[in-house]
């Protein structure tokens, strides 16, 4: 793999001082080319041609050295190519001067931000589910972002499309075995994961992942609604038992403090009758209707 090299180059302000300087100097000869008639030999009447070739190559130079002139804003680095070859990465901000042969690509180091489309995959358990991430990167190397890989934006694309659906295969949607890392519960660990496997398949790309997240997560709409079911009565079911364990708590308590107080004395059939009457007022859904009994449980 190609790795990054670190060069420096002349200072943009200096080099253009002497741009000016060379500019001044060629235009200064062709001026003398254009008097010089005045002083021409008087024999031959010529002027003299070296003062135009003169100007015209060191005017020429000029005009090639501006060429070489190129700023940097903060967080941005030009790769610089010389007939082919990689020359090295200038990261220095500012106005700067290089070769004006070498190839200038700029590349931006700054964080960016990838919203992955919404893909249609199978969890861990073969269900078919929706699921969507946010990506933030930036270039880390940029030798390896220009000649490692072909359109390092295009090449992070894809391979974070490829890590999200393998991801999304490793893991249940929900409802996993006991202590099982489910993509709805786990949300930290899946995000932990997402990076780490990002990061090793855009490595090649000179890319850093900073930070990677679900962003959307959902049963496919064809089992959608038979899912909301599932759910709908999973949470009925714990419903009840919480109505049901907090109502036995109260039945109990009530009873104890009967006992207890010595307010009346239950045998065992009042006491099976008591609970129950008061089970169904606790556990019931709709309001009870209470039925005053005039005689006795045993007649």
């Amino acid at each position: 793999m190609t790795r990054e090299k670190t060069i420096t180059v002349l200072n943009g302000w200096f080099m253009l001082v002497v741009n000016i300087a060379v500019l001044f100097v060629g235009i200064g000869l062709l001026i003398g080319f254009i008097i010089s008639p005045i002083h021409a030999d008087k024999v031959h009447g010529l002027p003299k041609l070296d003062l135009l070739g003169s100007g015209v190559l060191v005017l020429g130079l000029a005009v090639f050295l501006f060429y070489g002139h190129f700023t940097l804003q903060p967080n941005e680095a030009r790769v610089l190519i010389l007939f082919g070859a990689y020359r090295g990465t200038v990261r220095t901000s500012g106005f700067l001067w290089t070769n004006p042969l070498n190839t200038k690509r700029r590349i931006s180091q700054r964080s960016r931000n990838l919203n992955g489309q919404k893909l249609k995959v199978n969890d861990k358990r073969g269900n078919p589910i929706e699921i969507a991430a946010v990506v933030v990167w930036r270039v880390e190397d940029t030798a390896q972002a220009c000649f490692d890989v072909d359109k390092y934006e295009d090449y992070v694309l894809i391979q974070s499309e490829s890590a999200v659906r393998h991801l999304a295969s490793c893991y249940a949607y929900d409802h996993g075995a006991e202590n099982e890392i489910t993509l709805r519960s786990g949300v930290d660990e899946v995000s932990v994961a997402l990076q780490k496997e990002l990061q090793d398949r855009v490595s090649r790309a000179g890319v850093q992942i900073e930070e990677a997240r679900l962003t959307h997560l959902a049963y496919a709409p064809e089992i959608a609604g038979v899912m909301l079911r599932r759910q709908q009565a999973e949470a009925i079911i714990d419903a009840r038992q919480k109505i049901v364990h907090g109502a036995v708590s109260m039945v109990q308590m009530a009873l104890q403090d009967l006992a207890e107080k010595g307010i009346v004395n239950l045998d065992e059939e009042r006491k099976a009758t008591m609970v129950g009457n008061l089970l169904v007022v606790l556990c019931g859904e709709a309001e009870v209707q209470p039925i005053i009994n005039t005689g006795t449980l045993y007649t």
